[in-house]
């Protein structure tokens, strides 16, 4: 995973939290770790510590490839209203992240799947031009896909599969109508689209086929922030883990990368993940694959 390591802080009608560890390389890493070995490529400063450390060792993600340099590292402060889908940034610091040239390990450059988060399209090129992966699978934003639409658009020429918002894939696009804009995407270069919808659950495109499911439905969601890249994280992971690319292992992919985007916002930062088990996953899988299933019928008779 090459993306993000930050300090956040977060207010949401619920609570608050001041300098938490988030970034999508953060909330992506911890995801996939319950499911294959997860190796992290970021940037931080001075100020990432023992405490922070941990929250990667403790699931034995290898963050030998995160690069440390003097200064603070990236953070974002956000608040989210009533509106859980929509996040109003109250300030943003790059610091050492705007100087990120992803660095590579040889171990790094070996790996059979690899995501791109959300980082500037050229690194994204860069990177991937190192990388003889399986599967290559990108994320990006609307400042990305406004400002540099040449090199986002070279990224996607490069990928497997990308991994965006809805409100994202209508911008690259230029559709406002969903699907057409998924057809129009899948012509840029990625054989799979997969759309994150929220509350209202994920979609996925290819060139023949379409998959939608739900999102599980909670009562409480305390902080939204990082659910993509906890999907992502959860989605990359089952495949890596099962070394499965085809229909029915992406869709199944799709199912626990939307069960851990669920765990994920039911509290802030990292809190609940870092107390998840396997059972847990387990149980909410099955939920989830239920709340969809229905059996074939014939259309009676009018």
């Amino acid at each position: 995973m090459v993306g993000s390591v930050a300090f956040d802080s977060v207010k949401t009608p619920f609570g608050e939290r001041d300098r938490i560890l988030g970034g999508s390389a953060t909330y992506f890493s911890v995801a996939a770790s319950f499911f294959t070995n997860v190796r992290v490529v970021a940037v931080v400063g001075d100020d990432f510590g023992p405490a922070e450390e941990a929250v990667f060792r403790d699931r034995q993600v290898d963050i030998s490839d995160l690069e440390r340099v003097p200064g603070r590292s990236f953070y974002w402060s956000g608040e989210y209203g009533f509106d859980l889908n929509v996040a109003e940034t109250r300030d943003t610091q790059l610091n050492v992240f705007a100087d990120f040239k992803p660095k590579l390990s040889t171990a790094a450059k070996a790996t059979p799947y690899l995501f791109l988060g959300n980082i500037q399209p050229q690194l994204q090129v860069e990177v991937r031009e190192q990388v003889g992966a399986k599967l290559i699978a990108a994320d990006t934003m609307n400042y990305w896909i406004n400002n540099t639409p040449e090199e986002l658009g070279e990224m996607l020429k490069r990928i497997d599969l990308l991994v965006i918002n809805d409100a994202e894939a209508r911008e690259i696009g230029k559709e406002a109508n969903l699907v057409r804009a998924a057809r129009r995407i899948l012509s840029m270069g990625p054989k799979r689209l997969v759309v994150k919808r929220g509350e209202y659950g994920v979609a996925m495109f290819t060139g023949d086929s379409y998959f939608a499911t739900p999102a599980y439905p909670l009562e409480e969601v305390f902080d939204p922030t990082g659910a993509g890249d906890s999907f992502a994280g959860g989605f990359m992971g089952y495949l890596a883990a099962t070394n499965a690319t085809n229909e029915g292992a992406v869709r199944r992919a799709i199912i626990y990368g939307s069960v851990m985007a669920s765990f994920n916002v039911e509290e802030f930062g990292c809190e609940r993940m870092r107390r998840l088990t396997y059972d847990e996953i387990n149980a909410r899988f099955r939920e989830l694959r239920a709340f969809s299933h229905f059996e074939e019928a014939e259309m009676p008779p009018f």
